[in-house]
């Protein structure tokens, strides 16, 4: 049974969706300009932004009185608090299963809250394990963190693929490692010369009928 690697983020999670919608209310609440929106997701980077420094940014831009961990406390409960694990993706998920593989998730970030968003959105129901990068020190690409994930559920890396939103995390990972993978384009063109993905997909559904050579796994999903 080959490993189904996924990334989290953005990947089987939206989570920029949930972190636009807060982002939004919050600072309409404050009155802050529609154009800050814009502002705020470019420091916020898709989430590679620690929410502590999001914090502070926000604090020092608005000049708040309120505490910083308040803030990041927020940042972490008021996204997650509204992502959702997709029907559709979840459908996939056991399509692939059902089809012998075993799909199991790769993230960076804390391993408190991504967890967190794991149990939170029943992901946990259809992967066979998951490795988040504070867990083994090291984060995606680092080969150690796919490694130790194959190690973790008893298989080899040999037939793998990788699918992820990433260009650097996701996709040159799998290269390092010889594995194919599955670009999640979410409308952006590659711009990377050094290396490519062996497919590129729309969205984690579509990535997942790549991988099983199907082409109505969005159908089938929905069963």
């Amino acid at each position: 049974m080959p490993l189904l690697i996924l990334a989290l983020d953005n990947t089987v999670i939206d989570r920029t969706g949930p972190f636009r919608a807060w982002a939004q209310r919050f600072l309409a609440d404050l009155g802050a300009p529609a154009a800050d929106l814009d502002w705020l997701m470019g420091v916020d980077a898709d989430g590679l932004t620690s929410r502590w420094d999001v914090a502070d940014a926000i604090i020092d831009r608005y000049r708040l009185t309120r505490s910083p961990y308040g803030l990041a406390e927020e940042l972490h409960e008021g996204p997650l608090a509204r992502t959702r694990l997709s029907p559709l993706t979840a459908g996939a998920l056991r399509i692939a299963r059902d089809a012998g593989w075993t799909p199991v998730i790769a993230t960076n970030g804390s391993a408190h809250e991504q967890e967190d968003r794991i149990r939170r959105t029943g992901l946990d129901r259809y992967v066979a394990d998951w490795l988040i990068s504070e867990e083994v020190g090291v984060s995606k690409p680092n080969p150690r963190i796919f490694q130790t994930l194959a190690r973790r559920v008893g298989m080899r890396l040999e037939g793998a693929w990788i699918i992820g939103d990433s260009p650097e995390a996701d996709i040159s990972g799998a290269c390092s490692l010889g594995l194919r993978s599955v670009w999640i384009h979410r409308g952006r063109n590659w711009i990377e010369p050094r290396y490519e993905p062996t497919r590129t997909a729309a969205n984690v559904v579509s990535a997942i009928g790549v991988v099983l050579g199907v082409d109505d796994v969005v159908t089938r999903s929905s069963w």
